[in-house]
Order: C-alpha cells, then structure tokens, then sequence
C-alpha cells in the first residue's frame, strides 16, 4: 500500500575502476562503514538503511540514473530482491538508450525489475507543456506504479536528494501528494553523497552524465510531441556515439541548440561535420552550439 508518511518537499527522477566488481547487489555487504568514507557519508548511509528497514517493502521508481540506481541498489543489498521492486516507466519521454542501460542494471546487479508503460502523452496538460509538465508526467507514473505497490503491500519510492529540492520540480509535489517517499531526503543525501556511496559499493553509474527525460529539452508554451522527442532521442543517441558524454539537444523548431561541458567545446568545433551530420540526421534544419555550455535545467520556470 502507498504510505502516507511523506517527506514535504516541491519534485522528482563512467568509465573508472570501481571498488570491486558486482555481480549481483545482494553480493555486496549493505555495511560499508569499513571503506575509506568520511564519517558523515558512514552516518547518512546507515540512516539510508534505518529508514529503508523501516519502510520494510519497497517499490523504486527506477530511471536508471545515478540516484535511483544507488538506491534501488542500496535497498536490494540491505531488504533483499524479494522485497524491494524496480520499475522502469517506458514512454517516449524516455530516451532509448537508457531503457536499455535500466534493463542492463537490473540483469547485472540482480535486481527484480519490470518495465511498465505510462501514458503521459495521452495527458492534455502534460502535452500543453506549461511550468506545471512534470507534475502531470509524475502523476501518470504514480497512477502507474500505485496498483503494483498496493498488490505488494510496498512504499513507492523516488531517488530524489537534498540538492532536488532547490530546483523547480514540481513532480515532486505529485509524488508526495500521492503517498511516496524519499529516503535519501530523509537520510540526509546530497547529489556528492551519492556519488561517493555508489563507488564505495562499485556501482558503474557513480559518475553516470544526469540524463532528464526528453521533454526538460523542450522550452515551456512548446507542445510535446512524440515526434519532437523521437528527433531530440535521435540527436542526442547519436552525440553519445560520438564521444560526448554529457549532451544535451534543446529543440526550437528546426533548430537544435546543442549543450555539451564547457571542456567539450574545443572537440565539438574539432567534429564539426559529423555533428552537422549527425544532428541534420535526426531531423534539424540548423545546429547551433550554446557557448554557456551545459546547464541542467536551464530551460525550467
């Protein structure tokens, strides 16, 4: 059943050695106050594990980033698969290529994991793209997600962080409005925090680029479209290929508005061609470069 215990709040949702290799979560011990951690990581990841016990079943609304990964990884290692549920919501909203890096986590960590299909676009309001979208796309999920708990007696929860909470995300508000929680709110977790806790527990996505779901690259008054996603997915899957890790395809019309780090700029002029090519490909008439760089959430009220 959904909980109502909720944490008040405003939304939510790399390539280097890790510390041993995991081939399942349940392998890896859920202590790890051993490990080279400052003390106050030690502290926040055992309230993670007081506050998980306590929700005792749990339903992780799983987008196969940095923070729900760690968490739905986390729950795994300490409640064990059989009470902790990762479920990915597929829509055109969700990039291809992390569809499928969601399905690959869960295989590799052993996760119990299901993909569901959600219908946001089927929502005029989340279509109308206002300042309020997310709250609609997140209330489509809870509408989706909100039977399985119920049927598993389980709380759902989002893997959102202390540092959400400053930005506009009015998912947020949907979630809470609807019974689910954040635990690593409650334990005290920055973006930093969880970066830290998923190397010290070998997870691959420690460093993983933030990857918002296709419609953030849309501005506000421009409605969605599953052709507009599809063209950005596009644009941006074929940016990844070419070496730029942290992308992000801004749409305006037949222009594309191109975000990478500030210290990709120099490559992007160097593959100048094959990201006209690359771009065009997807369906954009003009391809420019933001010279401010990347900027997550830039385009949010």
């Amino acid at each position: 059943m959904l909980s109502s215990r909720s944490v008040a709040a405003v939304d939510a949702v790399g390539d280097v050695d890790a510390v041993g290799d995991v081939d399942a979560v349940g392998d890896v011990d859920a202590d790890t106050s051993g490990l080279d951690q400052p003390g106050s990581l030690t502290d926040k990841l055992a309230a993670l594990d007081e506050e998980l016990r306590r929700l005792h079943h749990v339903i992780v609304a799983f987008s196969g980033g940095a923070d729900s990964a760690f968490l739905a990884a986390r729950a795994t290692s300490v409640l064990g698969a059989d009470r902790v549920h990762a479920v990915t919501a597929v829509s055109p909203s969700l990039a291809g290529d992390e569809e499928a890096d969601c399905a690959a986590l869960a295989a590799e960590w052993g996760l119990r994991w299901t993909p569901v299909a959600t219908d946001e676009m089927e929502r005029a309001a989340y279509r109308l793209n206002d300042t309020d979208r997310c709250y609609h796309c997140k209330a489509e999920l809870m509408d989706v997600v909100g039977p399985i708990a119920a049927a598993e007696a389980a709380t759902v929860v989002l893997g959102v962080n202390l540092d959400d909470l400053g930005d506009h995300r009015p998912g947020q508000r949907a979630a809470t409005e609807a019974g689910a929680e954040f635990p690593l709110v409650t334990a005290g977790f920055t973006k930093t925090d969880v970066r830290a806790a998923s190397k010290a527990m070998g997870l691959r996505t420690w460093d993983k680029p933030a990857a918002a779901c296709l419609a953030s690259r849309i501005p506000y008054g421009t409605a969605v479209s599953v052709e507009i996603l599809g063209r950005v997915d596009r644009a941006e899957a074929a940016l990844h290929r070419l070496g730029f890790a942290q992308v992000r395809v801004r749409h305006y019309d037949d222009t594309a508005r191109i975000e990478v780090d500030l210290d990709d700029l120099a490559q992007v002029v160097a593959a100048r061609d094959a990201i006209v090519d690359a771009v065009r490909g997807a369906g954009y008439r003009y391809v420019t470069v933001d010279l401010e760089g990347f900027r997550s959430g830039n385009l949010n009220g």
